[in-house]
């Protein structure tokens, strides 16, 4: 054997992670708007305006290079969707200096009386327009999920947007006064406001898919059950369809994803924008 492929053979077996060019995982290509916002989008640019799914999570390199947090996305891009991310509040790059990061930041925020669900949504939107100018997504189908606080920020930009014509959340937080980061806080009153139930209204009529294990104490099971009922209750005071799916299954790790849901998602976001193979 020649000794350049034997070295290189050599370092595969040492090295199980390292890969060819061609064969390494794909990364999300960053992208920014006019006006700078940065986003990220997987596995790469369509060469005509595909359906499109944002996914939220965290930070947006964590949403769609990682397959856990990239959920449907991972088969709906086999079916040739183009998946978006941007960065939460007090994530990634959206961390400013002097604040704490995650949750605790979103905490910090609304104290200081900053609608962070609002500045978010309002970047997603910008994404969105910039996606549909360069003629990346079609604009007919676009969709949002997003895992526990991802999912939270999936069903906000569905509640704010209405090209976002279906909306599937994995183990959410619904109700931000469920989580443990809110407990003392003295502005119970405000961060009820950016709660999900309080865009029951908006979402009315709406595709909303929800799946939450039956035990989970860290977003809260029943606030899920709560938030739901809250949509259906008002799609049919407006006399609109109630699109509403739950779905509460065995889990007894809790918080977390259950076993199935990124698939069943998948196969619901296509029925619902009308790409079902």
């Amino acid at each position: 054997m020649p000794r350049p492929l034997l070295a290189a053979l050599m370092l595969n077996l040492l090295i199980p992670g390292l890969l060819s060019a061609a064969d390494e995982p794909l990364k999300a290509e960053i992208l920014h708007t006019p006006t700078g916002v940065r986003y990220g989008i997987w596995p790469q640019k369509p060469e005509q305006p595909a359906p499109t799914l944002f996914i939220f999570a965290g930070g947006m390199e964590d949403a769609l290079n990682t397959d856990y947090f990239r959920q449907s996305g991972n088969q709906l891009a086999k079916q040739g969707y183009l998946c978006v991310s941007v960065d939460l509040p007090c994530h990634g790059q959206e961390v400013r200096a002097g604040e704490p990061a995650g949750i605790d930041g979103w905490r910090a925020r609304g104290e200081q009386g900053e609608d962070f669900v609002a500045e978010a949504t309002g970047r997603f939107q910008l994404v969105l327009d910039d996606l549909i100018a360069r003629k990346l997504t079609d604009p007919e189908k676009i969709a949002a999920c997003g895992t526990s606080r991802g999912g939270f920020m999936a069903v906000q930009f569905a509640a704010a947007d209405s090209r976002i014509k279906a909306a599937a959340a994995f183990a959410p937080v619904t109700d931000l006064m469920q989580l443990r980061e809110f407990a003392s806080t003295e502005k119970r009153d405000f961060f009820d406001t950016l709660s999900l139930h309080k865009q029951a209204k908006r979402l009315a009529g709406r595709a909303v898919w929800l799946i939450i294990g039956d035990r989970d104490d860290r977003v809260s099971t029943d606030a899920s059950i709560t938030f739901c009922r809250a949509v259906t209750l008002a799609s049919l005071k407006q006399e609109k369809p109630a699109l509403v799916d739950l779905h509460i299954v065995s889990e007894p790790q809790g918080h977390t994803t259950p076993k199935g849901a990124a698939e069943a998602a998948a196969v619901w976001i296509a029925a619902q924008l009308g790409t079902a193979e």
